[in-house]
Formats: C-alpha cells, structure tokens, sequence
C-alpha cells in the first residue's frame, strides 16, 4: 500500500489533517498548506489577469457591480467565519474581484479570494441578485478548499513523496495536480471539482449570497436559465463538470429554508 511520506524542513512541508466544511461540517482531507495554495494561485491569477482584458471598475457598471457584490459576499462570509472560530482559515485572504472581458460563460474563485467573472456570464444572470448567487458559489469553493481537497487526493492516488527542502510549487507532479484542479492552461476556471464539491459550493454559495443580503430564491431561476443554455448543444464550459439540472434545482429547492434563515433584505 502506497504511503505519502511527510518530512518538515525550513517551515516546508505537508500538514496532513483532516479539516472539516463550513456550514456542512463533511470532513475532508487537506494535506497542503493554505500558504503554498494561495502563492501557486496568485502566480495564476496575475498571469490571467496580464494576459487578458480586465475591465475598469471606475467606469463600467457592470465591473462595478461584480466588485460591489463580491465584497458584499466576503464580509459576510468573513463575518460568518470569525463568529464561528473559523476566521484563521481565510485570514490571509486579500480579496480581489474582477470581471474580465471574455465571450465564456464562466466565473471562478482562486485560494486566498481572487475572484474573476467573464462578461459571457451576465447575459445570463440578467441582475444582481444572479451575479450574487454565481460569486457565492465560486467562493463557496474556496472557502470549502475543493482545491486544496482535489490536490491532496491526487497526491494519495499516486503516492507523492516530498522530502528535503522541495518546496511543493516547484514540484513538477505537484503544479501538474494544480493544474488540473483549477484548469490551468487555457482554461483557467474551468475547476476539475467534482460532482460531491459542486453540490456543497450550491449549498455553501446558497446561504453566503442569503449573509449578504441577496434572496436565495432567486438562485432557482438562474440555474433553470443556466439548464435551458444547454439542451440540445453542448452545455457551457461553466457547466461541464456540474451535476444534472434537475439534481441541482431539486438540491436548491431543499436547502431554500435553511438558506431563508440567513437572509435580511438590504
């Protein structure tokens, strides 16, 4: 049987710990320090972010309205956290939003709060309130640390040795597992999660959108939108990892009293 050795040098090194979901409370594996997860994500993001078109959020609306409900969403989450004994682990988070000018109906959500939503995606939200339940669940993952979770599965799969002074970002089999989780290459965003983390970020993102002060309820509509791009073609990029439309909507349709008892309309 396969064994991850796990050797600490220079502060360098692997936690192996079984941490637990927000608000779900499913344990899962997290091997990897946050710390070396949000350095491999950063690189990531300020690479995207130089090679694409970033939309000013001093004279777009729309740029301002995706700044204006993530930081609405990352207070109250952040608020959520602390009451809860749980604000170490987001705070390093330094939260950026941006949305990037790009035809993908897509957005996404990278470790320590970078935040990226593509001008595809808003035909389709249609208001605030849609955008506020596409950020909840993109940061959901984040907060959840489905990358994190992804990565050290892989690492177990094919039993990774890190010994010495090898830092895990330069670790070739290492970036390649980021790579995967987060779609890097192209596709940055397009998160290899799978269907168990894509229904927990509907269930995280659900009530974070309810903390900050948009209706919930309007997350069903959204995803049957969502559904009605994809019958009879190929189901947007957003969407090709995610569980059926009908299980999600069930989902939803089941967790809207729990989420009702977070929301207060601002």
């Amino acid at each position: 049987m396969k064994k991850i050795a796990l050797i600490f040098t220079a502060g360098i090194g692997l936690l192996a710990a079984c941490t637990r979901v927000p608000i779900t409370g499913r344990s899962q594996l997290n091997l990897l320090p946050e710390s070396t997860m949000q350095s491999m994500a950063l690189q990531e993001y300020q690479s995207f972010l130089s090679s694409n078109k970033v939309v000013s959020q001093s004279t777009n609306k729309d740029a301002e309205m995706v700044k204006r409900v993530g930081q609405r969403i990352a207070a109250a989450v952040t608020a959520y956290m602390n009451q809860n004994n749980m604000g170490n682990q987001i705070a390093d988070y330094k939260w950026e939003f941006n949305l990037v000018d790009s035809k993908e109906v897509n957005a996404w959500c990278m470790p320590g709060g970078k935040v990226v939503v593509y001008t595809g995606l808003l035909p389709v939200t249609q208001n605030e309130t849609a955008l506020a339940c596409v950020m909840g669940h993109e940061i959901a993952h984040a907060i959840a640390r489905h990358g994190n979770e992804r990565m050290s599965q892989g690492l177990v799969a094919q039993g990774i040795q890190v010994a010495g002074s090898v830092a895990l970002g330069k670790n070739p089999t290492a970036v390649n597992l980021f790579n995967q989780a987060f779609g890097v290459g192209g596709n940055l965003g397009i998160m290899a999660f799978s269907r168990q983390n894509e229904l927990e970020a509907d269930h995280l993102g659900v009530i974070f959108m309810a903390m900050a002060g948009y209706n919930p309820q309007e997350s069903i509509p959204f995803w049957q939108r969502m559904a009605n791009m994809s019958q009879g073609q190929k189901p947007p990029e957003f969407m090709s990892t995610h569980p059926s439309d009908a299980r999600r909507v069930q989902q939803l349709q089941q967790l809207m009293p729990e989420a009702m008892k977070y929301y207060r309309p601002r």
